[in-house]
């Protein structure tokens, strides 16, 4: 089990980058400013947690924008966990299966927090919205699920060489 959990974070992680790559690369197409939804996340978790964040503004600002970026690094990474777990216990979906049902849950792992916290509201979305979250998470299914996948194959590979003296 410890290492599907390990491998599911590492191709949680492949998934974040695909994620983030996908991201920027909408915000250059189309020229749209980053989201401060991450940033915004981690100000309202303050104020319910009664923690400050040090420093005068500009590093304050600094803290949450580099706190918000974190969040979603753990989202992903917890969402590639959970998908290795699910491998492990016998889960064995197509891999367009697996990556569209990883990316729906990278999304709601990111939005659900900010959608109880008031910072946005899913219903109100529109159109180029959703395209904006979607694609990116989509994104991080795909290669999350192609990543593990892929440890999966050469690990029984190996296994099969060591058993067999190749």
């Amino acid at each position: 089990m410890l290492s599907a959990i390990m491998r599911g974070a590492a191709a949680g992680a492949a998934g974040t980058t695909a994620l983030q790559a996908a991201t920027y690369l909408d915000m250059v197409l189309r020229g749209r400013p980053a989201s401060s939804t991450p940033e915004r996340t981690v100000e309202k978790l303050s104020e319910k947690t009664g923690t400050s964040i040090p420093g005068d503004e500009d590093k304050q600002e600094s803290r949450k924008s580099g706190l918000g970026a974190m969040l979603g690094m753990v989202t992903g990474t917890t969402v590639g966990v959970g998908y290795g777990v699910l491998r492990e216990l016998g889960w064995r979906p197509p891999r367009l299966a697996g990556g569209t049902v990883a990316g729906i849950a990278a999304m709601i792992g990111s939005s659900a927090p900010m959608t109880v916290l008031g910072i946005t509201d899913p219903r109100t979305w529109g159109v180029s919205d959703w395209l904006s979250d979607v694609v990116p998470h989509l994104a991080y299914g795909f290669v999350a699920a192609a990543t593990y996948e892929a440890t999966e194959h050469r690990r029984r590979r190996w296994r099969l060489r060591w058993r067999f003296g190749r």
